[in-house]
């Protein structure tokens, strides 16, 4: 029978699997309906369609096994239901998390303005390499794949080394690849969030500097520039605090089974995660003008105050 906590847990998850699905459902339907009518699309609108539909196939995901944890939480933990979803996820979440980055390289690129060589060698090839970056998202989300089907095996010789209560040098020899398979995991989070956390120093550093000319020339700092290198940092600023907020419940969800209840542990951090995928997406659609334009238009209050005028 589900208990209270378990009512709570599948309540909140219903309630972000909702929100996550329109939000990012909201943002393929507006910039699929633009690329239907142009024939061509941006590429920070694809990056942006790209993350939302990954973003919906990482719900999913969560809803699946949010429901396994909550009816059926032996299934859960069963070892062929436990490596589809980890398959599933670790490909989803990682193309995400580069989509994500690929989306804060490409506003620094376009937004901030520096004299450096390497810095204008790759701005006046923006689109080529965020081409290339999305290219190599797509190969290091696949190489993600063998990594976590590689530690399923280990994993399994783990087990049966220790069922038998044999420990060999082979078995200690496992356990070191094992946990430096975990370590390199670790660092595929590492990677991309250095990446956006250098795209958001370097739109902070060229909007400190083009505020300073605006006041030396004694003109208004609220110029279209300055408002698109905010709008690009708060962009930033919001996915890195996010990223961290999912981090943490990363690390929940890895260590639940050395917390005392383990099933509580992985709710908790389940719940983490799925804010993260929602919050993100209301991100995005408020620091995209056209989505925020179709947004605010499509609110209930905005009907009403136009049928009262």
């Amino acid at each position: 029978m589900m208990g209270a906590v378990e009512g709570v847990f599948l309540v909140l998850m219903i309630t972000l699997f909702i929100l996550g699905n329109l939000g990012n459902g909201f943002i393929g339907l507006v910039n699929g309906r633009r690329l239907f009518r142009s024939k061509r699309i941006s590429l920070s609108d694809f990056i942006i369609t790209s993350l939302a539909l990954s973003k919906i196939v990482l719900l999913w995901i969560f809803l699946i096994d949010g429901v396994l944890i909550t009816f059926s939480y032996k299934t859960h933990d069963s070892g062929t239901v436990r490596q589809i979803i980890d398959i599933f996820w670790t490909f989803t979440n990682h193309l995400s998390t580069w989509l994500i980055t690929c989306l804060g390289v490409l506003y620094c690129l376009k937004i901030a303005r520096f004299s450096h060589p390497t810095f204008l060698w790759l701005k006046w090839r923006v689109s080529r390499v965020v081409v290339w970056m999305l290219l190599g998202t797509l190969l290091l989300s696949c190489c993600s794949i063998m990594s976590v089907i590689n530690e399923f095996k280990i994993n399994s010789v783990l087990c049966g080394i220790d069922s038998t209560g044999n420990v060999t040098e082979h078995f200690r020899e496992k356990r070191s690849e094992y946990h430096l398979i975990h370590f390199l995991w670790i660092l595929w989070h590492v990677l991309p969030l250095t990446v956006s956390l250098t795209a958001y120093v370097l739109l902070i550093l060229s909007l400190r500097r083009h505020t300073w000319q605006m006041q030396q020339n004694c003109t208004s700092s609220r110029d279209p520039s300055t408002e698109a290198h905010e709008r690009a940092t708060r962009i930033i600023l919001s996915f890195l605090l996010l990223f961290l907020l999912y981090t943490l419940s990363f690390i929940i969800l890895s260590s639940s089974c050395l917390l005392p209840d383990t099933k509580v542990a992985q709710m908790i951090g389940e719940i983490f995660t799925m804010f993260y995928l929602v919050g993100h997406s209301f991100v995005l659609i408020l620091g995209n003008n056209k989505l925020k334009q179709t947004f605010m238009a499509i609110l209930p209050c905005k009907s009403v105050q136009k049928g009262r005028k």
